[in-house]
C-alpha cells in the first residue's frame, strides 16, 4: 500500500513539473533531466510511469492543466453571483500569475501549440481537445444566462482566441496591458450580450 502511494506521488510530481515547464518554456525549451530534477524524481522513473516519454507526459500534463482550469471555474461558480464575475475573477487570476512570474507563466496549451508540427499528431489532438473543452465550458457559462446556444458558441470562440492572443502579446512585451485591455473588452462585450438577450426575451 505504501509502495503504491509513493508511485502515485512520484507520478503526480512529474505531471506538475511538466505542466510548469511547458507553461514557462514550451515543449522544446527543456529536457527530461530538468523535469526529473524539478519533480525530485530518480532517473528512469519517468519511463516507468510514462512509457511514451516526454510526449506522453506532456499530453497528460496538458490534460491536467485543463482539469485544473475546470476546477477553478467550478469553485468560482460557488462564490460569484454571475457569469461576468466568474470570468473576471478567472482572467484576473491568470493575469496575476503571468505578472508575478515575470511574464513566464502563460497558457501551457498555447506554448506547446506554437511549437507543434504536423508530425505531433497525438500532441495536437490533446491540445485541440483541451481548447474544445475550454470553449465548451465558457459556452455553458454563457448559456446559463439564457443566451442562445449559437451565440454562446460564437462568443466563447472569440473569448478564447482573443485571450490567448493577448497572453502571447503580454509575454512578449513583458506588460499586462494587452491582456488587461483585452479582458476589459471581452467582459464588456459579454455584459452587453447578456443585457441585450434579457431585453429581447
Amino acid at each position: 500500500m505504501k509502495s503504491d502511494h509513493v508511485k502515485m506521488d512520484t507520478r503526480k510530481r512529474l505531471i506538475v513539473a511538466m505542466a510548469d515547464l511547458l507553461q514557462r518554456k514550451g515543449l522544446h525549451g527543456f529536457g527530461l533531466s530538468e523535469v526529473l530534477a524539478q519533480a525530485q524524481a530518480p532517473k528512469g522513473v519517468l519511463y516507468y510511469h510514462f512509457p511514451g516519454g516526454k510526449v506522453e507526459l506532456a499530453i497528460v500534463a496538458i490534460q491536467a492543466a485543463v482539469n485544473n482550469l475546470l476546477s477553478t471555474i467550478e469553485q468560482l461558480k460557488t462564490t460569484k453571483t454571475d457569469v461576468v464575475q466568474v470570468l473576471h475573477t478567472f482572467f484576473s487570476l491568470a493575469q496575476n500569475q503571468l505578472e508575478k512570474s515575470g511574464f513566464e507563466r502563460g497558457c501551457p496549451l498555447a506554448a506547446v501549440a506554437l511549437e507543434s508540427t504536423s508530425a505531433d499528431q497525438a500532441l495536437r489532438q490533446a491540445l485541440s481537445e483541451g481548447f474544445r473543452i475550454i470553449r465548451s465550458v465558457i459556452t455553458d457559462l454563457l448559456s446559463e444566462t439564457g443566451m442562445p446556444t449559437e451565440r454562446a458558441i460564437w462568443l466563447s470562440t472569440l473569448i478564447v482566441s482573443a485571450y490567448e492572443g493577448a497572453l502571447l502579446q503580454s509575454r512578449i512585451a513583458a506588460s499586462v496591458t494587452p491582456v488587461s485591455e483585452t479582458i476589459d473588452i471581452l467582459l464588456e462585450l459579454i455584459q452587453q450580450e447578456i443585457e441585450t438577450n434579457q431585453k429581447t426575451r
